[in-house]
């Protein structure tokens, strides 16, 4: 037996780490954030294809992450979509549906978590994404009347680990284009029957260790909600400068009484479509696309 393997190595390792001040601790550390990775979507995606026998066809220029999967399977319930033969991801399906005036657009459905949306987000905008929303279900933090409302996020506090491969720590990452939030901003307000507030949100990877002192936390940055992919995806963002919005739907007290995560209207798919609608809208306006 290796007694170098046991617990007292385990310790040894900790203490080693701590009188480190935290200098060995590989989140933080090894990361050149301007170098090119040496694995690329693109070149997954070229084998994908291969693989798979696809077409090289480009996504729609906007498309949607659906972590909750309530628009995709409100979708195929009502037929309203079908799959985009030209996705050559191996973790999700593209699905392609018309929106008002904007024509076709794709959506992800239960890409959860901020390393999964981020894998989701690269490849999407490999294969000819323009814009991407994301509208996540999430906790209240900072009441801002009953659930359910929408919550506009404007800057996501970093409790995750994806964004720290793609920026140097700081506490928020924030949203990469401010005048794009005034302009959707402006878009909620005529929304009928849909609140809608700009503010903070709480990325984690733990949903289950969403303590009363991390909650208190969280509160004292000033956030209103907790989600699992925007300070992730505002990272990518703003790394590769692309051009990312994210939605906290506000559903939910953290299941702390009876009769919690009640959504709307077909879970919540209609008004999170009026409200994908209204953005799209506004970026369109604003003379962000190609």
């Amino acid at each position: 037996m290796n007694l170098r393997s046991g617990p007292a190595s385990l310790m040894e390792e900790k203490v080693d780490d701590e009188q480190l001040g935290g200098a060995a601790w590989p989140i933080l550390t090894g990361k050149d954030h301007a170098a090119p990775s040496v694995f690329r979507p693109e070149a997954l995606l070229r084998e994908a294809r291969r693989q798979k026998s696809l077409p090289i066809a480009s996504v729609p220029q906007v498309c949607v992450l659906d972590p909750d999967g309530d628009i995709v399977r409100q979708l195929k319930r009502t037929g309203a979509c079908r799959p985009h033969e030209g996705w050559a991801c191996y973790h999700s399906e593209l699905l392609a549906f018309d929106l008002d005036e904007f024509g076709e657009v794709g959506v992800i459905g239960c890409a959860v978590g901020a390393s999964f949306a981020v894998l989701v987000a690269e490849q999407l905008f490999a294969s000819g994404c323009k814009f991407l929303i994301s509208v996540t279900s999430a906790g209240q933090i900072t009441a801002h009347g009953p659930t359910p409302y929408f919550v506009l996020i404007d800057r996501a506090l970093r409790d995750e680990g994806t964004s720290y491969h793609y920026l140097p720590p700081s506490n928020f990452a924030e949203a990469p284009e401010p005048g794009l939030l005034v302009q959707i901003e402006h878009a909620m307000s005529r929304l009928e029957g849909i609140a809608v507030h700009r503010g903070a949100s709480w990325t984690t990877d733990a949903p289950y260790r969403e303590t009363e002192a991390a909650i208190d936390a969280a509160r004292a940055h000033g956030v209103l909600a907790v989600e699992m992919e925007a300070a992730a995806l505002f990272a990518f963002a703003t790394a590769t400068h692309r051009s990312v919005v994210c939605f906290a739907h506000v559903t939910n007290t953290m299941a702390q009484t009876e009769g919690d995560f009640e959504k709307g209207d077909a879970d919540g798919a209609t008004a999170t479509l009026a409200v994908i609608a209204a953005t799209a809208r506004a970026w369109f306006s604003g003379g962000s696309k190609e």
